[in-house]
């Protein structure tokens, strides 16, 4: 789940993506699902807008008998065991699944989100939904076949129109400057004497100006207004590492889906598939190819960085190559193996486990050696005390 700010600062927006078992998937493993998801959208407030998406594994189908207020009479096929699990979750936290909502195409070719590998067989088992409370928000759902990803999904597309009432926020420039041109004797010399100009003139002026803040803002604008005329602002824009070549192979993938999603008869579409079957293998290769040489490029221009001792291109290839850490996490499971979701069974579970570790009997050596240590034989060596101290 992802939450993210507003121009109401009073309502969020909250994403969740999942991806549920298969129909055919045992019922404690279903159950577990559900209860997270359960347990998740409940973090949600009322007030804020929910959108849930994923690949749910669910057919709804057509029949909204009993569900009216949470789906519509425009989804494919009919409700399985998974779907009328997901439509009883949408029922309890006010959700619209948006999939069958609107009406498209009766060929399904807008609706059928998987298709079987048989080529005949589809069905809609990845799904939008939202909070009730923001359905007209929802404008259409509708599937994009033509979208090359790889995978033998299509893509779902939700467009929403939100219209909120604005929250003022404290508006900052966010301008980054160019500041390595200073490393240049004639550019450096001309940001001095523009910043030595801006300083002139606001030491004349400096006498009309009475407050702090009127001193700060001018001694503010004076360096702004010299980086931008001198340095220029610094540019954003990130390394391509895809080479041409393989931007070729994508668009030969891209057309090769196209004719497979075009395809009328079983044959044509079987041959197709195994073309793009070849042409995506090409792609992964060539994509990789091109990702090693990136690095390794990338790689020569630290080392030669560090041999200059210019530090700070040194740290910005090593930020590329590296990226953002983010911190793994395991799943918490008791001792028969079952994932334990609340916090209070995983702490629990933690409680136990040090506990068997840190109450242990301490090995057999340690018990002869400070028997021997607290004989008479040894009595006049070492005192009890001290043996167990040591010890």
């Amino acid at each position: 789940m992802a939450k993210f700010k507003t121009k109401n600062k009073r309502i969020s927006l909250n994403i969740i993506q999942c991806y549920a078992p298969t129909n055919g998937a045992e019922d404690n493993i279903k159950e577990e699902f559900y209860q997270l998801l359960e347990e998740t959208t409940r973090k949600c407030s009322s007030k804020d807008i929910t959108i849930l998406m994923g690949d749910l594994n669910a057919k709804v189908g057509s029949d909204n008998t009993g569900y009216e207020q949470v789906m519509g009479r425009h989804g494919l096929g009919e409700m399985n065991e998974n779907g009328e699990l997901f439509a009883n979750h949408c029922a309890n936290h006010n959700l619209v699944i948006g999939g069958t909502v609107f009406p498209h195409k009766k060929c399904h070719i807008h609706v059928a989100t998987w298709v079987y590998p048989d080529m005949n067989t589809e069905n809609q088992i990845e799904h939008v939904y939202i909070s009730k409370k923001f359905r007209r928000s929802l404008q259409d759902v509708r599937v994009k076949r033509g979208a090359d990803s790889a995978t033998d999904h299509h893509l779902i597309v939700a467009k929403v129109k939100l219209k909120l009432k604005k929250h003022q926020n404290i508006e900052s420039t966010g301008k980054r400057f160019n500041i390595s041109m200073l490393e240049n004797k004639t550019k450096k010399s001309e940001f001095q004497i523009e910043l030595k100009n801006r300083f002139s003139t606001f030491q004349n002026a400096a006498e009309e100006i009475i407050s702090i803040e009127d001193h700060w803002q001018e001694i503010k604008n004076a360096f702004t207004t010299a980086c931008e005329t001198s340095v220029g602002l610094k540019n954003r824009k990130h390394q391509e590492w895809i080479t041409p070549e393989t931007l070729v192979k994508v668009e030969k993938r891209k057309n090769i889906k196209n004719i497979l999603n075009n395809s009328k008869t079983r044959s044509a579409k079987q041959s197709a598939s195994r073309e793009y079957t070849i042409a995506n293998k090409d792609v992964r290769n060539s994509a990789r190819r091109d990702k090693r040489a990136f690095v390794d490029k990338l790689t020569a221009e630290a080392e030669e960085a560090a041999r200059a001792n210019n530090i700070k291109a040194l740290y910005d290839n090593i930020k590329l190559l590296t990226g953002k850490y983010q911190k793994g996490s395991r799943p918490v499971k008791s001792k028969e193996g079952k994932t334990l979701n609340t916090h209070e069974e995983q702490m629990k579970r933690w409680v136990e486990h040090f506990k068997d570790v840190l109450n242990q009997d301490p090995p057999v050596y340690l018990i002869l050696i400070n028997r021997i240590l607290q004989s008479s034989a040894y009595s006049h060596l070492v005192a009890p005390s001290d043996a167990d101290q040591r010890f």
